[in-house]
Formats: C-alpha cells, sequence, structure tokens
C-alpha cells in the first residue's frame, strides 16, 4: 500500500525560497533582542524590515542603521547581507562539500540555477571561485575605504567601517554607518567630491552586479573579448551602455539642479555615482530628494532595470531587458527571429522576459495603490511611495526619506516585495524556463487586436 507515501519532494526554488526565509527569521529575532538597539527594544515590525531589507541586499531602513542598532545589531545585518548577498544555496553547497566532499546531480543544479550558471559540469570551481572572489573584492574595497574612514573615523571605527561599506556595495545592499557620525550628513554624501570613495564604492558595486558568472567567463578567457561567451559580450556591452547613458543623462538633467554649486569634477562623480547606485545598491551621494523630475524619472528607470542575472542585484535584470528590446525591434520589422549580432534567441524567452517584466509592473503598481490608500500626503506623497516600491521591489534601497513614516500595514507591503524581488521572481523566472509537457493537441487560432 502507498498510503502513506503521497509525500512530494520539494523543487530547489522551494528550498531557495525557505531558506531565505528562514535566514530572515532568524535574522529578525536576533534583531529584536534589547541589546542588538543602542537604547530600548525595537518593535518586531521594524526588526523584521531589517532583517529582510539586509537578507535580500535591499537597503531601506526604518531608521538610521548607525544611530539605532547596536554593533551587535551592526554585525548581524552585516551577516545577513553577506548571507543574502552570496546566496543561501550557495553556502548550502559549500557546507555539502565539507562534509561530503562533493555535490550530488540534485544539489549541482540548484547551485547553478542560484547563481546563474549553465553547465552541471565544474560546480565545485564555481562554488570555489565566488568564496574566493567575493573575498578578494571586500578585501581590496576595503583596503581602499581605509585610507579614507581612518583619518576621519579614528583606526577601530574606520576599519569597521570600511569593511562595512565594502561588503555592503558589493553585495549591492546600501546600508551604511555615516548616520550620526562626524562625517553623517547622510549616506556618502560627504565624498560626493572624492574619487577614491566614489570609484572604490561604484566598482564594488558594479562587479557585484555583474553576477559571478560574467567575471568568471571573463577571467577564464584571460580578459581576451574575443573569447568570451556570447551572453557575457552581450551583457558587458549593454551593462556599459546603461551605466555610461544613465551617468551622461544624469550630468545633463542635474547639472543646474541637484548638482549646482558643485565643481566640474564633482558634478562628474555625482553622475557616476547615482547612475551606479540606481543598480540595485542604495548608497547615494546626491540626496534623491534634491532630483528634478527627469532624473527621478531616470533613477525609477534604473532601478526597474537592475544588475545581472545570478549577481547580488535585483530589478527585472539587464538579459530580461535586453530580451525585450530586441523583441521590440523584431516585432517592428515583421521578423520571426529575434538576431543580436550573428546569434539568434528563441522566441520562447521573449515570452518569459514579457513574463517577467509585467510581474514586476504588475506589483510596483498594486503596492503603489495599496500604500496610497492608507498613507497620507499629496502629490509629493504619491512620488515618494512610487519610488519606495520600485526601490524595494527591484532591492535597491534608495528612499525619499519615506519609510520611517510608513504605517506597519505599508511596512508589510514592502517586506513581501523586498522578499518577492529577491526571490519570487527569480523562482518564477526559472519555474517558466522548464518546458511544458502538456498535450500536443492545439486549440484553434482566432483574430486578436492589440496596439
Amino acid at each position: 500500500m502507498k498510503l502513506f507515501k503521497t509525500k512530494k519532494r520539494m523543487n530547489v526554488w522551494s528550498y531557495l525560497a525557505l531558506g531565505f526565509l528562514t535566514v530572515i527569521l532568524l535574522g529578525s529575532v536576533l534583531l529584536v533582542l534589547p541589546f542588538s538597539a543602542r537604547e530600548g527594544q525595537t518593535s518586531y515590525i521594524d526588526a523584521l524590515f531589517t532583517a529582510v531589507s539586509a537578507a535580500c541586499v535591499t537597503g531601506l531602513v526604518p531608521f538610521e542603521t548607525n544611530v539605532h542598532w547596536s554593533e551587535f545589531g551592526q554585525a548581524v545585518i552585516l551577516i545577513l547581507i553577506q548571507l543574502g548577498g552570496l546566496g543561501f544555496m550557495t553556502f548550502v553547497s559549500v557546507l555539502l562539500l565539507m562534509v561530503r566532499h562533493g555535490l550530488g546531480q540534485y544539489e549541482r543544479r540548484a547551485v547553478l540555477q542560484s547563481v546563474g550558471g549553465g553547465s552541471l559540469s565544474g560546480v565545485k570551481k564555481l562554488v570555489r571561485r565566488i568564496i574566493i572572489g567575493t573575498a578578494v573584492f571586500e578585501l581590496l574595497g576595503a583596503a581602499l575605504l581605509s585610507i579614507r574612514f581612518i583619518p576621519d573615523l579614528g583606526v577601530g571605527r574606520g576599519i569597521w567601517y570600511a569593511f562595512f561599506h565594502s561588503v555592503s556595495a558589493f553585495c549591492n545592499a546600501g546600508f551604511d554607518l555615516m548616520g550620526g557620525t562626524a562625517v553623517g550628513t547622510g549616506s556618502l554624501s560627504h565624498y560626493v567630491g572624492d574619487p577614491l570613495v566614489v570609484l572604490t564604492v561604484c566598482g564594488l558595486i558594479v562587479f557585484g552586479g555583474l553576477g559571478f558568472c560574467i567575471w568568471g567567463d571573463v577571467i577564464d578567457c584571460h580578459l581576451n573579448p574575443k573569447k568570451f561567451s556570447f551572453y557575457t559580450r552581450v551583457i558587458l556591452v549593454v551593462n556599459t551602455t546603461l551605466l555610461v547613458g544613465g551617468a551622461a543623462l544624469f550630468l545633463l538633467f542635474e547639472w543646474n539642479h541637484a548638482y549646482a554649486g558643485m565643481g566640474v569634477g564633482e558634478k562628474v562623480l555625482a553622475a557616476i555615482f547615482n547612475s551606479t547606485t540606481a543598480r540595485t545598491a542604495g548608497f547615494w551621494t546626491t540626496d534623491p530628494c534634491t532630483l528634478s523630475d527627469s532624473g527621478y524619472l531616470l533613477t525609477v528607470i534604473l532601478m526597474f532595470i537592475g544588475g545581472c542575472s545570478g549577481s547580488t542585484a535585483g530589478g527585472i535584470k539587464v538579459g530580461t531587458f535586453t530580451v525585450i528590446v530586441m523583441g521590440m525591434f523584431t516585432a517592428f520589422r515583421r521578423s520571426h527571429d529575434i538576431n543580436i549580432g550573428k546569434r539568434r534567441i528563441e522566441v520562447g524567452l521573449l515570452f518569459q522576459a514579457l513574463a517577467i517584466f509585467a510581474a514586476y509592473l504588475f506589483l510596483v503598481l498594486i503596492a503603489t495603490l495599496i500604500i496610497s490608500a492608507v498613507q497620507p500626503g499629496g502629490q509629493d506623497s504619491f512620488r515618494a511611495t512610487l519610488f519606495e516600491t520600485v526601490s524595494a521591489l527591484g532591492t535597491v534601497g534608495l528612499s525619499m526619506s519615506f519609510t520611517g513614516t510608513l504605517y506597519w500595514g505599508s511596512k508589510l507591503i514592502l517586506i513581501l516585495l523586498m522578499y518577492a524581488g529577491r526571490v519570487g521572481i527569480l523562482t518564477l523566472a526559472f519555474a517558466l524556463a522548464h518546458k511544458h509537457t502538456g498535450g500536443t493537441v492545439r486549440r484553434p487560432a482566432d483574430t486578436f487586436y492589440i496596439g
């Protein structure tokens, strides 16, 4: 009898989603402890919000991280950022490597899909590369930032701040400790004209947002662009175009607005930072509240697009954006093939990309509608609400000083958006990637008008 054998094995995406949820809940329990805060006890909704924001590498916070949280609380947040940035399944895989000295086919597939890989061979090498590469980038970033932070903040605090901000930047988390310090004028705004801090943080954000498989392919090809894979070449071109184009547009839009009063060098650095951080990092050197309408909309667009697949970044991803744009041009030409250079992309991939885009847009609109209904305020409130929801779903972390004013119900909506942005949409994307094994009978086609 098979009466008690009906239990089905969960797929890898269920394990990934539950893994993130477990990490978040454990983090929220630690953050709600009295000694996690400097004074008093944190409400559970704020502790949960911070845990989700850290584990989902977002950066939205109900209060200043350095002002409210003790050193223990800051350490918990940093651990959650690191776990969320590298991915839960990667850490599980490392544990399996240590215990079993190898990975099974099931675990290999889970690791590869969680980091964006496509081959079941060389998983040990991939996991090792992720750990070593992350350590190298974060330690190098900490060393460079300490050159500036130690003179400004002292040796002990300077080293801790350099390491914290390096991890936060590489994981695209956007958490900062500058509030309440001698340089605490808001995120990294004190260093808006400092090339060392700006370019170091931007470099960490870019490398973290590219994804493990992209820079792994670059290393394997010994920096020779001719040997890069098709995917790597396309993503590097599109990503660079978005970064450079975004910086140029920010410079144009904000020259006499948010950047007014800055020198030419500071304006260029501010534009580079704005273009980079909007791709899911969350730091800022220019207060988002001071942006012009054009700069505001550009930031929302960049937050919506996000970084690359298999990276520490969020958003619909650069690959999704590329497929949709190329698919649009293909439809206008009435062509049946989506061609990029000398390669063709399957049309089915366009359907998946459009599904992800539609899901993101639907969630943003519904969340903005609900929060606008329950939060008081006028037009400025709506502007901040839309910015906040896109930032949450794209796991960006930029805010127009709106997070701390939200009701608990609005915070709960943002919690769900951050979780969906880091786990849910990723799960949906890979679930759609599997072929449908239904019947071969097709229903009759009929006329349907669009456009």
